[in-house]
């Protein structure tokens, strides 16, 4: 049996979907009993918990081969992220009184970095979870290619994509969540000692021209890049509701700055199978 965090999010989905495919028993870990009807009909059992409520988390732990972490984003945490410390603490008590065989944690590329970003959320979940004697695997996957849902629009009407990462011709690690949940689901069967750091990224580095370009043959329409300067960010991003924008900008500036990157050398990451053309056609056909 598996135990699966963040089921109804595109990784915990996908990597559920590759387990039921294998025949495994998976136990689907929700917060909402609303949204668990396709998993029930899908055969899994149910555990209603949330990432708060240890004594919920501890039961949906036990008794697991295996358990996959992936707790809820928060993109506009308080500063010095007192949520994730918190949320961390109970996440690795559950795990210490359930004591499953073993742990997979979606964690991110950069999960290493000194530098304070929104990614340092990761990085306080890996060092929690870290001080466990249960078999850990740290996977740190690149920059999710599905984020490309938010520029499908202006593609589509405008023509033009926006991009944060620059410059424009930087090539940079991402991947899909398929490919994520995929090697989630393989790694999470495998048999191992100890804390292990697994690095994912994509079949080929994207820059944002490749994306236009991809966009462009998808859309069977000219589609070109716009650089956001970079210091329009923070007016921008508190008009878009956020009370601290720099965690976010602090993200942003890693990447570009490659500052925020992988640990392992580079012929120790893995890569997947699906490209950016292939995430862009399924982006574009779910928005009609």
């Amino acid at each position: 049996m598996y135990a699966i965090s963040g089921i109804t999010g595109k990784v915990g989905g996908a990597m559920a979907r590759e387990l039921l495919a294998a025949g495994k028993p998976v136990r689907a870990i929700v917060r909402n009993p609303d949204k668990s009807g396709e998993w029930l009909r899908l055969g899994c059992e149910l555990a209603i918990a949330d990432m708060g409520d240890e004594a919920a988390l501890t039961k949906a732990f036990s008794g697991v081969d295996g358990v996959f972490i992936l707790p809820p984003s928060n993109f506009d945490p308080l500063p010095g992220f007192p949520e994730a410390h918190a949320e961390a603490a109970i996440i690795r008590n559950a795990l210490h009184s359930a004591k499953p065989d073993r742990i997979v944690c979606l964690s991110t590329i950069g999960g290493q970095a000194t530098q304070s970003n929104l990614l340092s959320q990761r990085t306080i979940l890996e060092q929690a979870l870290s001080t466990l004697s249960i078999p850990l695997t740290i996977l740190r996957p690149a920059w999710f290619l599905d984020n490309l849902v938010w520029d499908v629009a202006s593609a589509r009407e405008e023509g033009v994509i926006h991009s944060f990462l620059q410059p424009a011709d930087c090539k940079f690690p991402m991947i899909s969540t398929a490919d994520v949940g995929r090697f989630a689901a393989e790694l999470i069967q495998e048999s191992w000692t100890g804390r292990r750091i697994v690095e994912i990224e994509g079949p080929e580095r994207v820059s944002p021209v490749d994306i236009a370009d991809a966009m462009s043959q998808v859309l069977s329409q000219p589609v070109r890049v716009e650089i956001v300067p970079r210091e329009t960010w923070e007016a921008m991003f508190r008009t878009q509701g956020m009370r601290d924008p720099m965690p976010r900008i602090q993200m942003l500036d890693g990447f570009n700055e490659g500052w925020i990157r992988f640990e392992n050398p580079k012929n120790e990451i893995l890569h997947g199978t699906v490209d950016v053309r292939d995430v862009i056609r399924d982006l574009v056909g779910r928005s009609g």
